[in-house]
């Protein structure tokens, strides 16, 4: 039997509230017809909220609590998830709900093999985070072609999970077998825990393959920016051949310090620099809160909805993914950078456009090769329908990036770069 959703929009059920003691009522529907009622309502209380209107913000936000359930079906789940950070941006208590939440997180994920077990079945029934590393992948294969000192700087949220494929493409390559040298370097505190388990596999891994390997991982000082960081610290040295590869990772740098970021990678004179970020604003926005609800409720919609659409109902798996969306949504909502940049959290994205433009200013974009885009197109053929490759087609070179797209919707941008 289908699951009837509930819509706040007819007269066909009745929730009983209390005003003063005295008993009243409020009016709304539910329908079968697969109206997205919950996109509608939290619009309606985040404009509540932009206009300082209490009485409507309480009622909303209790109608919200009414319907909303982590448990539920989609438009339940969005929200339960959104309703979260509109009352902690009503109550000012973005900070302390964003605390707790890492707090929870940090000590269920702190495991390596929950969260291996968390990437993997992501990978198994989504290319969201696979179609990034396939692509860096190819394009720094491309570029270390014939060289045999590598190295590669990793500012990533990938875990290392794309690097196994890498060393193995190395090994087998006809002509000697090259050296390599990895480095990452870990922003997210979360990580931290789990990178002794993770260099460990990856030094065994190396070892099979017959690569020589060494792997460094530098965490970076709480007073530390990811800029800050020199050739030194990095252990770059004038023989390698450098790719610096950004998977997720730059979206922890505050927006204002992302220039010197790219002027630390300039000035590591790398033979390509791979960047994959999500495609959302939450940046330009960010000064006015009915646009950046718009953007944020706009991106974790199609997010939900692919796993929704991936996920069996039951998943595990699946509601840890929508916890950390949980996490992001009160992040970006209701928190102040500077309030958690003690925990390495501040997450502003932008789109690939907006990217292009801050590369742009010390690099050249250089595009995929045609054998990386067949790769990619294998590799979509691997998961269910509604998936697909697109361009910018706004962009006036072809070569600014490419983009996973769900259901015609761009949720990933993937770009290749040289100096």
């Amino acid at each position: 039997m289908k699951r009837k959703r509930f819509s706040p929009y007819t007269n066909h059920r009745k929730i009983q509230t209390t005003s003063k003691g005295k008993s009243s009522y409020t009016s709304f529907e539910y329908s079968d017809d697969g109206d997205k009622w919950a996109y509608r309502l939290l619009q309606e209380c985040a404009h509540a909220i932009s206009q300082k209107d209490s009485a409507k913000i309480h009622h909303l936000l209790w109608m919200l609590n009414e319907l909303a359930s982590s448990y539920g079906d989609f438009d339940q789940k969005l929200a339960s998830y959104f309703m979260k950070a509109l009352f902690c941006k009503v109550m000012e208590s973005g900070q302390g709900c964003y605390k707790k939440l890492v707090s929870v997180a940090d000590k269920s994920n702190c495991c390596f093999d929950s969260a291996r077990n968390l990437v993997l079945k992501f990978q198994e029934v989504s290319p969201w985070t696979t179609f990034g590393r396939v692509a860096c992948n190819g394009a720094i294969l491309e570029a270390f072609d014939g060289e045999t000192k590598l190295h590669i700087i990793d500012v990533s949220n990938t875990l290392c999970t794309q690097w196994p494929t890498l060393l193995e493409a190395l090994a087998t390559r006809s002509n000697q077998t090259p050296s390599l040298k990895l480095t990452v370097v870990v922003t997210n505190i979360m990580a931290r825990s789990l990178m002794k388990e993770i260099a460990q596999r990856m030094d065994k891994f190396a070892h099979l393959m017959g690569v020589p390997f060494e792997f460094k991982v530098i965490c970076t000082k709480s007073n530390q920016t990811l800029g800050q960081l020199t050739k030194e610290e990095l252990g770059v040295e004038v023989n390698e051949t450098i790719a610096v590869n950004c998977i997720g990772g730059l979206t922890r740098v505050e927006v204002e310090e992302r220039g010197d970021v790219i002027k630390l990678f300039s000035s590591l004179k790398p033979r390509v620099v791979t960047i994959v970020e999500e495609e959302a604003d939450f940046t330009s926005t960010r000064s006015d809160f009915i646009n950046c609800f718009a953007e944020c409720l706009r991106f974790y919609t199609l997010y939900f909805e692919m796993l929704e659409e991936s996920f069996t109902p039951t998943s595990n798996e699946r509601l840890i993914l929508e916890r950390g969306c949980s996490r992001s949504i009160v992040r970006v909502l209701s928190c102040d950078d500077k309030e958690i940049m003690n925990l390495g959290e501040c997450e502003r994205r932008e789109k690939g456009s907006q990217w292009c433009e801050r590369l742009k200013t010390r690099f050249s974009p250089l595009g995929f090769s045609d054998d990386v885009v067949d790769d990619l197109n294998s590799l979509l053929r691997r998961y269910r329908t509604g998936w697909s490759l697109a361009v910018d087609q706004t962009s006036s070179n072809i070569d600014s990036g490419i983009y996973l797209a769900w259901k015609e919707e761009p949720v990933v941008w993937a770009s290749v770069w040289k100096p």
